[in-house]
């Protein structure tokens, strides 16, 4: 979302020695598990079925934000019918204009086990109700979220928001939108948030893949092969990073931004999912997604999950006769006897990459620029040793 209230893959070319990304073309859905990947199909029966929770989803019921308070959440609201032909997850939010007549939608990955690497999902949005009265500022969405704030401005904070999609506006906007937000952290009241958006104005009614690329600093965000956004840092200062600095979980929701745009009766909206996809510390080229997507299909593979025993590569690697790309971090050097000449890390300083500093009697390098991530809690560090 922008900057207002809330409430709440060729071949392969250069590998980073600080974070083990890779760049990647063509490549087959095999060969793309060997660094740990998430795919699903979304072949279930329903929210209550062992598969969906036994591959770490969660319907959400428990109350709160975002969007119109008092509303319910709940797993009623998720289900898995066929849509233009394919299984899909379903997300259902429905108003009769109050907060207790208001349902939103949600489900998630239960464990936060997401940071680096390509996010993205195949996902149709729509600009009208299934029924009822149409107007209403419904938000269709995908974004991966790290733990909740625990205080204003917490380093910490880490959120990505791939897709927001107002296809009646909202937010001081009328007409479709959608956005992408990086966000770094705020202060809830009086609202102070620190991020960087991209937008695009005009429906997005139809099927759409939506890809995140999430590596050296830059969040990348497409829109079916086409680029709409690059963020590093926070549109208001500069010093603040927006690049995530704890491990996410992937959501989907769909909501209401609040109630001043109903008439009528009830109206209810819906947001259908084909398909989730998530490369560990890869990224993941458009065409090189569709490639991957199609190749599940086409085994007729419905989910996988090797992100607990996925590991990739930890030096550059490159098929002969491609060139490999030039890193964008400074290169290291050999660490140091001892940590002489290394000021201690100050939360409020910006590091650069291969800046170093002590903490907590060890030496650190900074692998890309970084700033309130603290040494040995993010992968903003490397650690070097002992001093």
């Amino acid at each position: 979302m922008p900057t207002v209230r809330r409430t709440a893959l060729a071949a392969a070319a250069l590998v980073t020695a600080a974070g083990g990304l890779i760049a990647t073309g063509t490549a087959s859905a095999d060969a793309a598990a060997a660094c740990g990947v998430l795919f699903d199909d979304f072949n279930y029966t329903s929210p209550a079925d062992s598969a969906f929770t036994g591959h770490g989803w969660t319907a959400r019921n428990n109350a709160g934000g975002p969007g119109v308070p008092g509303a319910t959440w709940s797993a009623a609201n998720i289900s898995f019918p066929t849509v233009d032909g394919q299984k899909v997850a379903q997300l259902q939010a429905s108003t009769d204009g109050t907060a207790a007549g208001t349902t939103h939608a949600e489900f998630l990955q239960t464990e936060r086990r997401f940071f680096e690497g390509t996010y993205a999902a195949r996902i149709k949005f729509s600009d009208a109700p299934v029924s009822g009265p149409d107007g209403d500022h419904i938000n269709e969405t995908f974004f991966a979220i790290g733990p909740g704030q625990r205080f204003d401005y917490d380093p910490l904070y880490s959120e990505l928001d791939f897709s927001e999609y107002l296809p009646n506006g909202g937010w001081g906007v009328t007409g479709s939108i959608n956005y992408q937000t990086s966000w770094n952290g705020y202060r809830e009241d009086p609202w102070d948030p620190y991020n960087a958006h991209s937008q695009q104005t005009g429906s997005l009614a139809g099927w759409h893949t939506v890809l995140g690329q999430v590596a050296n600093g830059h969040v990348k965000y497409f829109i079916d092969g086409v680029q709409v956004g690059d963020h590093t840092v926070s549109e208001k200062d500069p010093a603040w990073s927006v690049y995530p600095r704890a491990a996410m979980s992937i959501n989907f929701n769909l909501w209401f931004i609040d109630l001043a745009a109903h008439t009528g009766g009830r109206a209810t909206y819906q947001e259908h999912v084909d398909w989730v996809y998530y490369a560990k510390n890869e990224s993941v080229s458009p065409a090189d997604l569709n490639a991957r997507t199609a190749a599940y299909r086409g085994a007729g593979r419905v989910h996988e999950d090797t992100l607990a025993g996925g590991g990739c590569p930890t030096g550059p690697t490159a098929t002969p006769g491609n060139p490999t790309t030039t890193p964008t971090v400074r290169p290291t050097t050999p660490p140091p006897v001892s940590c002489a000449g290394a000021n201690p890390w100050a939360w409020g300083t910006v590091y650069l990459g291969g800046d170093r500093v002590t903490h907590n009697g060890r030496l650190w390098q900074a692998n890309w620029w970084t700033q309130g991530s603290e040494p040995g809690i993010t992968a903003q560090w490397r650690d070097l040793g002992p001093c």
